[in-house]
C-alpha cells in the first residue's frame, strides 16, 4: 500500500515539491477513509510514505524498502536518465546487493 500510494499527492497536485510530507497526510486520510488498516499499519505506510524522498537518510525497515523500491524504480524504469545524485549511493548498494 505504501508503494501503491507514495507519490498520490504529486499525482494528485501535478508537483513533487515536498510531495513525501503532504503525501504521507494523503495516504492517512485515503487510508482513515477505506478503514482497511490497523491504526499501527497506517502509521508504518505512513511513514515509510513520508520519509521515501529522504535518500541519505537511514529510518526504519520499512521506510528503507520503500526508498529502495523507488530507487529501483527510477533507475531502471529509464535508463538513458542520470542516476540522481541523492540516490547514486543507495542505487550502487542496491546493485551490489542483488548482484547486477
Amino acid at each position: 500500500m505504501a508503494a501503491m500510494l507514495h507519490d498520490m499527492h504529486a499525482y494528485k497536485s501535478g508537483s513533487y515539491d515536498d510531495h513525501a510530507h503532504l503525501g504521507a497526510d494523503l495516504a492517512r486520510k485515503i487510508l482513515d477513509d477505506l478503514a482497511i488498516t490497523s491504526v499501527e499499519e497506517t502509521d508504518t505506510i505512513c511513514s515509510a510514505i513520508y520519509h521515501h524522498d529522504d535518500k541519505l537518510v537511514i529510518d526504519s525497515p520499512m521506510d528503507e524498502l520503500l526508498k529502495d523500491a523507488d530507487v529501483i524504480d527510477h533507475c531502471f524504469k529509464d535508463s538513458s536518465k542520470p542516476i540522481k545524485e541523492k540516490e547514486q549511493k543507495r542505487y550502487e548498494n542496491l546493485c551490489k546487493e542483488l548482484g547486477l
